[in-house]
């Protein structure tokens, strides 16, 4: 499905799965620290890590609860591109991000330590906590468009009238029949 092209103003980006490579640093700590060696992301193919991989919930939270609390520390890198592709929107309008964390001081202390300070004091985060009370907050912030990986909440967005675009993943892949980016160059082509 084809994506209009879309004003730097009017669309938002999720943080995990999208901005951050989360899933590098959720395979690594995996190994690393639990050694649950050998994952491939092709093998996420659920949001529910535990659902596809054989590993217990607990172990699964136990990870992605450290990236949460301190991004820097778990060395989570960004998705190739975005530094580029966000440091361009920056001089454009100010980036708004919208994550399912509850805490936005992890993320601050992350986009500090990635970006340079003239592009991250031109992000603006909420952490509000709830994958599925994204749409309010898209809405608040006078957002037309919005990039996720989750495709729950790109359906939502989308019954919401906001135009929903899938930031392609393992985990959503055959979930939902939205446009879809593959990479930050992609994006570069939407907004630039």
């Amino acid at each position: 499905m084809p994506v209009p092209r879309i004003a730097p103003a009017e669309i938002g980006f999720d943080f995990d799965g999208v901005i951050a490579d989360t899933v590098e640093a959720f395979i690594r700590l995996a190994c690393e620290q639990y050694g649950h060696c050998g994952i491939r992301p092709e093998q996420i193919t659920d949001f529910a890590v535990e659902e596809c991989l054989s590993m217990e919930a607990g172990l699964a939270d136990a990870i992605f609860l450290d990236i949460l609390r301190d991004s820097v520390g778990t060395g989570l890198l960004p998705m190739p591109g975005a530094v580029e592709v966000l440091g361009d929107l920056s001089r454009q309008a100010q980036v708004k991000v919208v994550t399912a964390r509850p805490e936005v001081q992890p993320v601050h202390a992350w986009l500090q330590t990635v970006f340079p300070e003239p592009v991250w004091e031109r992000i603006q985060v909420v952490a509000m906590g709830d994958h599925d009370d994204k749409t309010r907050h898209v809405k608040e912030l006078g957002l037309s468009a919005f990039i996720d990986d989750r495709a729950e909440t790109c359906i939502q967005l989308h019954r919401a009238g906001i135009t929903a675009i899938v930031f392609s993943q393992p985990w959503n892949r055959d979930r939902h029949t939205l446009p879809s980016v593959h990479t930050w160059a992609e994006i570069r082509d939407l907004c630039l």
